[in-house]
């Protein structure tokens, strides 16, 4: 019987988002890819440490506790090849991770499996195969910054999103971002406000989580240590816009535990204290709290995203496991800087 994978939520996962990949990377571009191959041959016994993406996937992966067929599915997607993508697995059998499958396509974009696996969502720490994907169509987000510390005694997944470019299409963001008139972008929300905004990039993952949370959450006094979701929306409308995305939510039937309209007041207020363990936003300004916080991921989708090319090293939000900066130009995210060395792959 061919097993149901059109019937979970599916996140597909690269190792530079998984694992620490640090000492790796630095093989590779110093070395070339044979002296890579050798090392992790050399040392395909020793673990990697948990990466920027790690608490968020184990706490999902948790969502399957008690049961013989969970909802949630995690798919490794690598352009190694099985050979040095071995040490991968065993890092994972180490951790204690329930991910069995995945695909090690030997320098092809992963990106081109994500239907096949039905992944809502591709995290990865390569800036090229995340603006790959999200060329293509496919929901794709680049993990931030440097692992961060998780509270292991704490069992909620907590997963927060923005809204434009995010949850939704870039629709009402590309009014605000031609005329760069506040004023102008809330007389066109008003305008439209019974008027739901189209689905944007991450718009199945946020309707498959907030479904989950009806099979796994328990009344109170039932929770014990079982796992549950919570999920907040963090956007910087604030009234009168805040009506259309209202709309829109009700147009999709999906409620948020948390909505939260800060109207430009600075995000890392409201991250601190939700404390998510993964959020996501199309803008990197919004990002650059780094992941002390939780695991921050750029969804390169939008106007605010169009890519320009710049010549200089950014300054920005480090990729994670990856030399790669990323910088935010002039109110925009058009700076996502591919400095990728020749040769640079998905570890």
């Amino acid at each position: 019987m061919p097993y149901p994978i059109e019937d979970k939520l599916v996140v597909a996962i690269a190792s530079t988002a998984l694992f620490d990949l640090t000492e790796s990377d630095a093989i590779f571009y110093d070395k070339g890819l044979e002296e890579y191959r050798k090392y992790q041959r050399a040392h395909e016994t020793e673990p990697f440490e948990p990466g920027v993406a790690f608490p968020f996937v184990r706490r999902l992966l948790s969502l399957n506790a008690g049961t013989t067929n969970g909802p949630v599915e995690v798919i490794l997607l690598s352009r190694n090849d099985p050979d040095t993508g071995l040490r991968v697995f065993n890092s994972i059998r180490h951790h204690s991770l329930d991910i069995s499958r995945g695909s090690f396509l030997n320098g092809r974009s992963p990106h081109t499996y994500m239907e096949s696996y039905n992944a809502s969502l591709f995290l990865s720490g390569n800036s090229a195969n995340v603006h790959e994907a999200i060329a293509a169509g496919q929901p794709a987000g680049l993990v931030l910054g440097s692992p961060f510390k998780e509270d292991l005694m704490d069992k909620e997944l907590r997963v927060a999103f923005d809204f434009d470019s995010v949850v939704a299409d870039d629709t009402a963001e590309a009014v605000f971002h031609t005329t760069k008139d506040i004023n102008a972008f809330h007389a066109a929300e008003v305008a439209q406000a019974t008027t739901p905004l189209p689905p944007g990039p991450l718009h199945r993952l946020f309707e498959q989580l907030a479904a989950l949370q009806s099979k796994v959450a328990l009344p109170p006094e039932k929770t014990g240590s079982a796992p549950s979701v919570r999920i907040a929306v963090i956007t910087a409308r604030n009234a009168p816009s805040h009506e259309r995305l209202v709309t829109t939510l009700r147009n999709w039937n999906v409620q948020p535990d948390e909505t939260h309209f800060l109207g430009g007041i600075d995000k890392t207020r409201i991250l601190t204290a939700f404390k998510p363990h993964i959020f996501f936003d199309d803008q990197l300004l919004h990002l650059e709290a780094g992941s002390s916080i939780g695991a921050m991921v750029h969804v390169p989708f939008g106007i605010k995203n169009q890519k320009v090319e710049v010549s200089h090293q950014a300054t920005g939000p480090k990729a994670a496991g990856s030399d790669i900066a990323v910088e935010w130009i002039e109110g925009s995210n058009a700076g996502i800087v591919p400095t990728c060395k020749d040769g640079d792959r998905e570890k």
